[in-house]
C-alpha cells in the first residue's frame, strides 16, 4: 500500500483516482493505520487541522504517538471560547508541540470597520468567508496534505467522505481518518487514552466554534444543532 511521492509536489502527485482506490483498504486498516501512511506519504507536507475539538484531540493524541514533529495548526478567528485558548495551552503542554496560530487577514476591528458590527449575525457565510476560509487557502497553498477530524455522522454533507481522497478546492490530499467514527467512538478514546478536551462538552457543546455561533444543544437535537442556530447554514465553508 505504498505509491511513490516527490518531494516537492505536493498533491498533484496523486490522481483523484488512485486515491479513490486506496481509500476502502486503508479504511479497512483503521485510523491510526491512516495516520501512519499519511506520515510515510507526505512527511512534514502532512498539516493537521485543529479546532481542538473532541474529535481532533483524538488525532492530536494519535499524531504525536507516531512523530515528535507533528504539523499542527488552528484557526483563530478571535472569536474562540476561552476554554478552547486553555486547551490550546494545555494540549501544547502535554504533547510538546507548538501549534501554528493562523490568523485573518482583518483583525475583529477592521472587519467591523469595514462590514459593520457583529458580521457574524448579519452574514455568517461572509464572516466565516473572511475569519476561515480565506486565511485556511492561504496557509494550505503548497502543503501536501491535511487532516481533518471530520466524521461522516456529522453533517449530510460529510457523509460521503473518504478517508483519504484529493481536494479539488485546495488542491492536495485531504485525510479524514476518523470518517468512519461515531460520537461514541470518540469519546471511547479519549476516555481510554486519558486525552485531556474543552470542558465545554460537557457543558452540552458537542460542537464547538465561535462564540457568537455556538450555543449548547438540548435533548434531542442533533450534535451540530448549536452551531449557527436558527439559521440554515451547517457548515463554515472548510470542508465544501
Amino acid at each position: 500500500m505504498t505509491h511513490s511521492f516527490a518531494p516537492g509536489h505536493g498533491g498533484a502527485s496523486w490522481s483523484p483516482e488512485t486515491l479513490r482506490q486506496l481509500a476502502p483498504d486503508l479504511e479497512a486498516l483503521g485510523a491510526e493505520a491512516v495516520i501512519r501512511w499519511a506520515l510515510e506519504q507526505f512527511g512534514p507536507g502532512l498539516v493537521l487541522a485543529s479546532s481542538f475539538g473532541a474529535e481532533d484531540m483524538v488525532l492530536i493524541d494519535m499524531l504525536c504517538r507516531m512523530t515528535d514533529q507533528p504539523h499542527i495548526f488552528y484557526l483563530d478567528t478571535g472569536l474562540l471560547f476561552p476554554e478552547t485558548y486553555a486547551l490550546i495551552e494545555e494540549a501544547q503542554t502535554r504533547y510538546g508541540f507548538q501549534a501554528i496560530r493562523v490568523l485573518p487577514r482583518l483583525s475583529l476591528d477592521d472587519q467591523s470597520a469595514r462590514w459593520g458590527n457583529a458580521l457574524w449575525e448579519r452574514d455568517p457565510d461572509r464572516c466565516c468567508a473572511l475569519r476561515k476560509v480565506e486565511p485556511l487557502q492561504h496557509y494550505l497553498a503548497g502543503k501536501a496534505a491535511w487532516m481533518t477530524g471530520i466524521r461522516r455522522d456529522q453533517t449530510p454533507l460529510r457523509r460521503l467522505a473518504p478517508v483519504v481522497g484529493y481536494d479539488h478546492r485546495y488542491h492536495l490530499v485531504k485525510v479524514n481518518p476518523l470518517a468512519n467514527w461515531s460520537h461514541k467512538d470518540v469519546y471511547r478514546y479519549l476516555a481510554k487514552h486519558r486525552v485531556p478536551y474543552n470542558p465545554l462538552h460537557d457543558q452540552g457543546y458537542p460542537s464547538i466554534g465561535c462564540v457568537p455561533c455556538t450555543r449548547a444543544v438540548q435533548p434531542g437535537e442533533s450534535l451540530r444543532a448549536g452551531r449557527w442556530a436558527g439559521q440554515e447554514k451547517t457548515e463554515c465553508g472548510l470542508h465544501l
